[in-house]
């Protein structure tokens, strides 16, 4: 999508950060971290959110996880604790309409951030 900041950074037309690269994905920094390590998971395919991931993508939906996984791993957050999120739709918090995975880490969550679990 040509006006996709995301798939602009991915064709190197906007200069970013990239801390790791494959075939499927890329990642980089979140331009505004909400944690000290904020990274964006984002596939190289222009899919725009969640709920267009086609059918048959369980390969790419679960490299995100592996490679959130691993950046949290090489970012030292993965002992204490990590949080791997996608946002879906406006009411979700997203903005960029290209799916995307954050991980989040580096600090204590504050309440608000956290979900409870089952009683």
């Amino acid at each position: 999508m040509e006006n996709c900041v995301f798939c602009r950074i991915i064709a190197k037309e906007v200069p970013a950060q990239i801390l790791f690269e494959d075939a499927q994905v890329i990642v980089i920094p979140d331009a505004h971290p909400a944690t000290p390590v904020h990274l964006l998971v984002i596939p190289k395919q222009h899919i725009r959110s969640l709920n267009e991931l086609p059918a048959g993508s369980e390969n790419l939906a679960g490299h995100l996880v592996i490679v959130g996984r691993d950046m949290a791993m090489q970012y030292g957050i993965a002992e204490t604790g990590y949080r791997l999120i996608i946002n879906t739709g406006p009411q979700a918090g997203q903005s960029v309409y290209h799916l995307h995975l954050h991980v989040l880490g580096g600090m204590q969550m504050p309440v608000g951030l956290q979900v409870k679990g089952l009683r």
